[in-house]
């Protein structure tokens, strides 16, 4: 228990380093998770409730983060989505960028996106608003829960230990997404119910009046890699700002 307390004030410090002005609501590990209700790209009203006795995964996604990219690119995300579906989980893709945004999600904008990377999830939420992020404590991507057949919150934090841009860092990684959908499928309480979560491109929008806009985060360097060129890299990352700019390629 002390290892998941000191786990879950991690995760909770990423999330204040990413906004230190904006306070959110924290989900609770074993308590029903927040009821939300939001449209899909589709425009179909979905609610967690049309989900009840199903095991749900909520990944918060950006067009802009290079973490998003990273697994989608590779197709990582998409396998893990064809899996869990196959295992008859709801699989919940969700913006939250706000309108404005160059990632922000139209319904248009969502299914040329679906077809694009060829998502495998159960639908695309489009939460504008920010009212589901909020609920969630969503702030950085990709930001991963799971829910439980019985509607309680299992599992959140990043999808796996590795949280680097770099594609090759995928060669070995543990995911927690993966593994925790595994123990449940077992019917095991899941091992690591929380992690920290990634932290490049904040997902949930702040109240108008404050709002900033995307705020880079850092992006470590991986254990045993040379500095300087990762240090070069982070500084041509930092002149493109996780914009439209250098990553619309993604877009459609």
């Amino acid at each position: 228990m002390a290892a998941i307390s000191r786990r879950l004030a991690l995760a909770v410090g990423a999330l204040a380093f990413c906004a230190p002005t904006l306070a959110f609501a924290a989900p609770i590990l074993g308590e029903p998770a927040p009821a939300f209700q939001a449209m899909d790209a589709d425009g179909h009203a979905r609610a967690l409730s049309d989900f009840a006795g199903k095991i749900v995964v909520l990944e918060w996604t950006s067009t802009d983060c290079p973490y998003s990219h990273k697994h989608y690119d590779s197709g990582n995300m998409q396998g893990l989505q064809k899996k869990a579906v196959k295992d008859g989980v709801t699989w919940l893709t969700v913006s939250s960028a706000a309108p404005g945004r160059a990632d922000y999600f139209t319904p248009e904008v969502a299914r040329a996106w679906r077809a694009k990377v060829r998502s495998r999830a159960t639908a695309i939420l489009l939460d504008g608003d920010g009212k589901v992020g909020r609920a969630y404590g969503a702030r950085v991507t990709p930001h991963m829960f799971i829910v439980d057949k019985q509607g309680r919150l299992a599992y959140m934090g990043g999808i796996d230990d590795r949280p680097y841009a770099d594609p090759a860092s995928l060669k070995g990684a543990k995911n927690y997404v993966a593994t925790a959908l595994a123990d449940l499928k077992a019917g095991r309480p899941v091992a690591q119910p929380v992690s920290a979560p990634m932290a490049a491109v904040c997902a949930t929008p702040r109240p108008p009046a404050s709002d900033r806009g995307i705020t880079a985060c850092p992006r470590p360097t991986p254990p045993g890699a040379d500095s300087r060129p990762r240090a070069r890299a982070r500084k041509a990352d930092a002149s493109r700002g996780c914009s439209a700019r250098s990553l619309s390629g993604w877009r459609a």
